[in-house]
């Protein structure tokens, strides 16, 4: 990556670059484990690695332009490549998952006799040990640099551990019994599996791309205004806020004595998006509107001494989200 970029930007490049390179090296592992076998449930674990190794390298370009400064072309900048990455991983699984179905339908009800079980088994086991260790930190370098990307890749490795263990599972139980159909059942198991994951993968993508409301987002923000209030800052209405990518977009009105000169609510601007910025480590685009206070507005306003005052205060509204979201009246 350019050396203009972010410390957290070059953190989530690696980890998208590790996803890729460890990916392909397990894939290998699980079709030599089949290549053993001819196990239809290690065939489908198999093929679900595909997508892995797919979606890491789509992954990998995303985090690339995500990267990207805001330009003419992208003035609110890059960051929702990354819906398009997941729904993208999440097509993926459920075309993944009607491979698995086709193949577990047949060996369910034409079952062949498996060689090499427990070879075969240790290898499936070795690999989902590698496997969680990494789902496990792509989650964690996700969460803490605001990659959905990283993060849904993650959750897809988490979710082919599940599949590996229960792959391990069914091979022990088809070594134990000789019930080759097992090895057809465990299959199509899987694919239901990493079906229900998809799905939700996709569904993910779509909200964001969407825009839809991020109730845990808003929440966050009302907690901090509230927690940094000043007593000139009246009121604050119309909140709104949504991701994209790492970046955080986000506009609200803040209402502020009317006898004020723009120059004083310039600096008062100012002094919020400083705490938004600091908050958001300087990844959030901030938009503040400002309102000048009006009569009916006194009761609720903490500003003293004014001149203005036609009331006195009976109670701020408290800064919570139900009440920053509200619509201007």
């Amino acid at each position: 990556m350019p050396s203009s970029e972010t410390p957290q930007q070059r953190l989530r490049f690696r980890a998208a670059l590790a996803a890729l390179l460890v990916g392909a090296a397990l894939m290998a592992g699980k079709f030599y484990a089949y290549w053993l076998t001819q196990s239809a449930a290690i065939l489908s674990d198999a093929l679900e690695s595909i997508i892995n190794v797919v979606a890491a390298a789509f992954a990998l370009g995303s985090v690339l332009i995500a990267a990207k400064s805001p330009d003419p072309s992208h003035p609110y900048g890059h960051g929702k490549i990354e819906f398009f990455s997941a729904g993208f991983e999440g097509a993926l699984i459920i075309l993944a998952a009607a491979g698995i179905f086709h193949q577990g339908w047949a060996q369910f009800f034409r079952p062949h006799p498996l060689p090499h079980l427990e070879g075969g088994a240790l290898i499936v086991a070795g690999v989902s040990l590698v496997n969680l260790a990494l789902g496990l930190s792509l989650i964690r370098v996700g969460r803490r640099t605001q990659s959905l990307t990283l993060v849904a890749d993650g959750k897809h490795l988490l979710t082919d551990v599940y599949t590996s263990v229960g792959v391990v599972g069914g091979l022990a139980l088809v070594w134990a019994t000789g019930w080759n159909w097992v090895d057809g059942a465990v299959a199509f198991l899987v694919g239901v599996n990493i079906l229900v994951t998809g799905v939700k993968l996709v569904r993910q993508a779509i909200v964001g791309l969407m825009d839809t409301s991020d109730p845990d987002l808003l929440a966050e923000i009302s907690k901090l205004l509230a927690q940094r209030r000043k007593d000139i800052w009246i009121d604050i209405h119309r909140l709104r806020a949504r991701r994209a990518g790492s970046r955080i977009l986000l506009d609200f009105h803040l209402i502020l004595p009317r006898d004020m000169t723009i120059t004083e609510s310039h600096q008062e601007v100012k002094e919020l998006e400083g705490i938004l910025n600091d908050h958001f480590q300087s990844q959030a685009d901030i938009l503040i509107h400002v309102d000048p206070c009006e009569d009916p507005e006194c009761p609720v306003c903490a500003h003293y001494p004014c001149d203005l005052r036609q009331e006195d205060t009976r109670q701020q509204r408290l800064w919570r989200r139900e009440v920053l979201t509200e619509p201007e009246e």
